[in-house]
């Protein structure tokens, strides 16, 4: 696998380039201004000519760091990561480190939740996403777990994670777009469903909707706390190698 130069400098293995009329640009720089107008206008709106006008500089500066957008964006989706917290923490077991991997890594997306638009093209292998492999497999350390089932099992949280932040992304941009809140969608989504649908039809919709669950729902800590709860269920079973109760 041929390793790109940003993905080197950004592990601290190539020199930064020492020539030219603008000394003062570094990679860093470059991936803050790319965070400030994907925050600001979205993943649409994140171009090297852009990040360039960010910055006050030629877009042909930019390549003496960043070799082309793709390695920009592998840079951008590394630093919306950061660095994870040190996991798992002592007297950690392998479910209370692998659950709290799972809440920190969604914290970190949370807070740029339109980078999750980046098209994944392989695995990751900037320094952070690398870090938090690592602090993953330490949390799976006192499992008898085979290193594959091992990564697996990362994987399988990483994109219940992705998914919940994206999806909840999303429909907060409704909500906002649309002014109303969540548990007014939520209410309102309950009303339309008993408005649509008849009781003979639709018996187990019907008792959902005489419970009210539209108009209690727990939040989006509360169903991500559920599903992180049952995928962590699913692999105690391989971890002791029993079934479910």
């Amino acid at each position: 696998m041929e390793v790109p130069e940003s993905v080197e400098m950004a592990w601290g293995l190539r020199e930064r380039p020492g020539k030219g009329p603008k000394r003062s640009l570094s990679l860093e720089h470059i991936v803050g201004a790319a965070l400030r107008v994907g925050s600001a206008e979205g993943l649409a709106a994140v171009s090297m000519s852009k990040i360039a006008a960010e910055l006050s500089v030629s877009t042909m500066a930019l390549y003496r760091y960043v070799s082309s957008k793709g390695d920009l964006l592998a840079l951008i989706t590394d630093a919306v990561l950061g660095p994870p917290p040190p996991l798992p923490r002592p007297g950690d077991d392998w479910r209370l480190g692998l659950h709290g991997w799972a809440a920190a890594m969604r914290a970190s997306l949370q807070r740029h939740p339109w980078s999750l638009r980046i098209p994944i093209t392989g695995p990751g292998i900037m320094p952070n996403h690398v870090a938090w492999l690592e602090a993953g497999l330490r949390c799976l350390r006192g499992t008898d777990l085979s290193p594959d089932t091992k990564v697996a099992a990362l994987l399988l949280v990483n994109g219940f994670v992705r998914t919940e932040v994206s999806l909840l992304a999303d429909l907060q941009e409704s909500f906002d777009s649309s002014q109303i809140t969540d548990e007014e969608a939520l209410s309102g989504y309950g009303r339309a469903l008993a408005r649509l649908t008849d009781a003979e039809r639709f018996p187990e919709i019907h008792e959902i909707l005489r419970a009210r669950v539209f108009d209690v729902s727990g939040g989006p800590d509360d169903e991500f706390a559920f599903g992180i709860d049952r995928i962590l269920d699913g692999l105690a079973v391989l971890v002791t190698g029993e079934p479910p109760a």
